[in-house]
This record gives structure tokens, C-alpha cells and sequence, in this order.
């Protein structure tokens, strides 16, 4: 009985970590959802005005699918509009999306890491002396 117990008890602990799916490695482009979803990329050269019309970003795949990252806010993803991006996450197909733990920019041939929780922590955690909690 102590046996199976134990089983039982290992196997519940197992189960929730099995469940994560590992790490995946998406390239696209950021592309307004608006956009995306009446079949058109967004226009090269007028980022501006379409920042302000769309509300929602999303990362558009060379094969035309294209991934919801709802833990990147829309200004994060919004300074990258119709560049080469690289999300690295949780992919989540049900729902079309990848929670983000990466984003980086591709320039020069490279790939730059411009945004991940940590980065944003950085900034956001009071505590860490940076703004907006910058201590006197």
C-alpha cells in the first residue's frame, strides 16, 4: 500500500511537468492582426499610420500563418512592424499563439535580443533601481 502511495504521489508530480511543451523557435515578420486577417501585409514605409489604426500585432511566418504573442504589449511589438523577427516560447496551437520568452530583431546579419520578462522586469520591479522605481 506504502508502494503504491509513493507511485501515485511521484506520478502527480510528474504529470504537470510533462505538460509543458519545450521551447520553440518562430521567424517572421510583426504584422498588424488587421492586416494579417484581410490577407495583406502590412505597407513597408508607412509604419506610422498603421500603428495607429491597428490595436492587436502579430508575428507573421513565411508560410502565411501567423501567431498571437499576448505576453508582448502592443508597443513592444508595434517598434518592429514589418521587420525580421525571431520568438522564441511556448507554443500554444489551440489558441494560434506562442507565449514570447524571447523576441529578438534580426540587423546586420544578426540576431539582437530586444525584448524578454527579464528585460522587462529590469524596468518594472521596484526594487532594482531602474525607472520608473529610480531611488534618489
Amino acid at each position: 500500500m506504502r508502494r503504491l502511495l509513493w507511485g501515485s504521489f511521484l506520478l502527480l508530480l510528474l504529470v504537470p511537468a510533462l505538460a509543458f511543451a519545450a521551447p520553440i523557435t518562430i521567424n517572421g515578420t510583426v504584422q498588424g492582426f488587421n492586416c494579417v486577417s484581410q490577407g495583406r501585409t502590412c505597407p513597408i514605409g508607412q509604419e506610422d499610420p498603421l500603428v495607429a489604426t491597428e490595436n492587436v500585432f502579430v508575428l507573421l511566418t513565411p508560410d502565411n500563418r501567423y501567431y498571437f504573442v499576448p505576453n508582448i504589449d502592443r508597443a513592444v511589438m508595434a517598434r518592429h512592424v514589418a521587420e525580421q523577427v525571431q520568438i522564441r516560447g511556448e507554443l500554444m496551437p489551440q489558441q494560434s499563439s506562442i507565449r514570447a520568452q524571447s523576441l529578438a530583431v534580426q540587423r546586420n546579419g544578426q540576431w539582437r535580443v530586444v525584448w524578454s520578462p527579464q528585460m522587462q522586469r529590469t524596468f518594472t520591479d521596484p526594487g532594482t533601481g531602474a525607472y520608473p522605481y529610480r531611488q534618489p
